[in-house]
């Protein structure tokens, strides 16, 4: 249900590096999305866009690399002429590696189309003249289509952004995601799947006669939880039901004998925050067959090495890794983990490579909180460097160590920041951070941009961040651990944590704050209704009822595997986790955040746990960002939301005078 970074998964914390506290992300250049040619020889990415003299113009460009001629430079490849400033993204290549897929605005009405462009010339031909939004490009295997996603006059690129205010007589007008095939001879687009089903991702048959896909009727934003798989055939275009998950599934992939499809399934709260275990499902429809039965870490994407392996990238115990399974035996042997994030794109999990046909090369955006991100490209695990964007860029916070900790007889994880110039003889503030989600983990990369608590580091605080039950990296098992029982095995797990911290840290106990985004300020309004341990809060985006949640939200059919019922039927169980239900408890100081529109949380969510505090006379404020939706755009609005939060916790953990 909260997200990380502005893409097209859902509800989690994008983070980001404030000029007020550091100037580190002034000096950072983003990467966006990574692709390796399906020839292994050449690598391309999506990052900001600069011109000859290196200078940013804005927008983002494309840029390829020869991996044959280390240390040339890189070629841009766009719709643009010359310098012009553009958003270009979204790149898939050809099969023979000669061609290039993807989108661009360039254009007097910003309008992104689909482009092609031939690598060798760099010369580029426009494939689409559609209105509305554009994703995921992806060549059939013959090298004769694209298929992508399309939604005719979308409102909004990303139901993160802010929901249009809705006034007069509401309707319930519903923009559909189709799949979507162009012809590359001859530019005929044609939209495959039906106009009532919503489609959220995609994969082709190995014969190009085909497509599976995963899609509900219905909202895009709501439905993805209870998307199922199907296939279509580009002759007959009549979608086939061949596996209803028992929860969330993504990643579909078609095997290269094309008997099977595998997907990933488990518990979910945010389209494109993936985890769950590998099923494997006949392409000609039956049983589906768990690969990955126990596996204690989350597996978040995966591909084909034959048609008895499958690699998958995974998130293990806070960590990246990459493991390989033999379909069947089942054997799963680990190849690579890393402390830090290795990415593809800005679109999908934070967790993922981008491999050669022959799955021998790979390519992936490698960071971490120690190290900025670059792109780097090799046999996996064994990648060399490619880019030297952030070279001169150095963290401006403390050093990051794994914890861990037992509670209820679980393994628990999770990271700890040491303030700058730590100093053992010293006691020390701590900031808790809980995360968005609740089906994610805190991933060690490199900041982003919105709420990014690492700085607080740098202002003298030890800053946690736990991964606790529900949390993805340790198992299906360990992520349904929370289910209908939010804020308390998940909030023991943390104040575990926390104890254990204080236990063996010059922590002072009686200078604890707490803090967090989406799931993360649900579970700052839940901590000081159950505790009065913690001596400041901020929350932002949270839910204070999940009763009233569930009817003012844009994605309620989330909320049904976790609670096991919608709330008309189980009121009770709503209540039970409900922060408004024990808000008589609340003594600590409360800073309340969130955005004007803000489709996922929103806003009379945080009014009304503010308005309880005031009644009860708590310490509190509540600041509604004016046009803002689940993150904020606005610099402004950026800036301040850190400002703020500074400032309360400096107030009531710092004596007067301390750094």
């Amino acid at each position: 249900m909260f997200k990380v970074v502005l893409s097209r998964s859902r509800l989690l914390p994008v983070i980001l590096l404030l000029a007020s506290l550091s100037d580190a992300s002034a000096r950072v250049r983003s990467f966006d999305q990574v692709a390796i040619s399906p020839d292994g020889t050449r690598v391309a990415w999506v990052s900001s866009a600069e011109n000859a003299a290196g200078e940013d113009i804005g927008g983002s460009a494309i840029y390829i690399t020869d991996l044959r001629s280390p240390g040339s430079k890189p070629q841009r490849i766009s719709a643009v002429a010359g310098n012009a400033a553009a958003t270009e993204n979204h790149i898939a290549w050809s099969p023979d590696s000669k061609q290039l897929a993807f989108l661009s605005d360039i254009g007097t009405d910003s309008q992104p189309q689909l482009y092609v462009a031939q690598v060798a010339t760099g010369a580029s031909r426009k494939l689409t003249t559609l209105t509305g939004s554009l994703a995921d490009p992806a060549w059939s295997p013959d090298g004769k289509s694209i298929g992508f996603l399309f939604t005719e006059n979308a409102p909004r690129a990303d139901p993160l952004l802010p929901i249009p205010p809705e006034t007069g007589v509401i309707a319930n007008k519903v923009y559909e995601q189709r799949l979507s095939v162009v012809d590359i001879a001859s530019g005929t687009v044609t939209q495959l799947s039906p106009s009532n089903m919503y489609v959220y991702e995609f994969d082709w048959s190995p014969d190009s006669a085909g497509l599976a896909l995963l899609a509900a009727p219905g909202a895009g934003d709501a439905n993805w939880y209870v998307a199922q798989l199907y296939t279509l055939t580009l002759a007959s275009p009549v979608l086939k039901p061949i596996f209803k998950p028992r929860l969330q599934i993504a990643g579909p992939r078609w095997s290269p004998d094309g008997r099977n499809i595998a997907v990933i399934s488990g518990i979910m709260s945010d389209e494109g925050f993936v985890g769950g275990e590998i099923f494997v499902v006949p392409a000609a429809g039956g049983p589906a067959r768990d690969v990955t039965a126990g596996v204690p870490s989350s597996p978040t994407n995966l591909y084909w090495r034959g048609s008895n392996e499958i690699l998958f990238a995974e998130n293990v115990d806070g960590q990246a890794g990459i493991s390989m399974v033999q379909i069947g035996s089942g054997k799963i042997s680990n190849l690579w983990t890393w402390p830090g994030v290795i990415a593809t794109d800005v679109y999908r999990s934070a967790i993922d490579v981008s491999l050669s046909a022959d799955g021998l090369q790979s390519a992936v955006i490698r960071h971490s909180w120690t190290q900025p991100p670059e792109i780097w490209a090799g046999p996996i695990g064994k990648w060399e460097q490619i880019t030297h964007s952030n070279s001169g860029v150095v963290p401006t916070w403390g050093e990051p160590k794994s914890l861990h900790w037992s509670n209820d007889g679980m393994k628990i994880q999770g990271w700890l920041i040491y303030p700058v110039n730590y100093d053992p003889s010293r006691r020390y503030p701590m900031i808790v951070v809980a995360h968005g989600g609740p089906a994610t983990a805190v991933y060690t990369g490199w900041p982003e941009e919105f709420f990014n608590m690492l700085e607080l580091s740098a202002r003298g605080y030890f800053v946690f961040n736990p991964n606790p039950r529900g949390s993805l990296g340790f198992g299906e098992k360990f992520a349904e651990a929370n289910v209908k029982d939010f804020g308390y095995g998940d909030f023991r797990d943390i104040l575990a944590g926390v104890d254990e911290i204080v236990r063996t840290l010059p922590v002072d106990d009686d200078r604890i704050g707490i803090t967090g985004w989406s799931y993360g300020g649900y579970m700052t309004m839940w901590a000081v209704t159950q505790t009065q341990r913690f001596r400041a809060a901020v929350s932002g985006a949270g839910l204070a009822n999940w009763q009233s949640y569930y009817g003012q939200n844009d994605i309620d059919e989330w909320m049904i595997p976790y609670f096991g019922a919608s709330v008309y039927d189980d009121p009770a169980v709503y209540a039970r986790s409900a922060p408004i239900t024990f808000i008589k408890n609340v003594k600590t100081p409360t800073l309340v955040l969130v955005g004007q529109y803000d489709g996922e949380c929103p806003a009379p969510q945080s009014r009304e746990f503010w308005h309880a505090l005031k009644t009860f006379g708590v310490p509190t404020q509540l600041v509604i960002y004016p046009g803002e939706g689940h993150v904020f755009i606005q610099a402004e609005h950026q800036r301040d939301v850190m400002e703020r939060l500074v400032a309360w916790f400096d107030h009531y953990l710092k004596p007067k005078g301390e750094n």
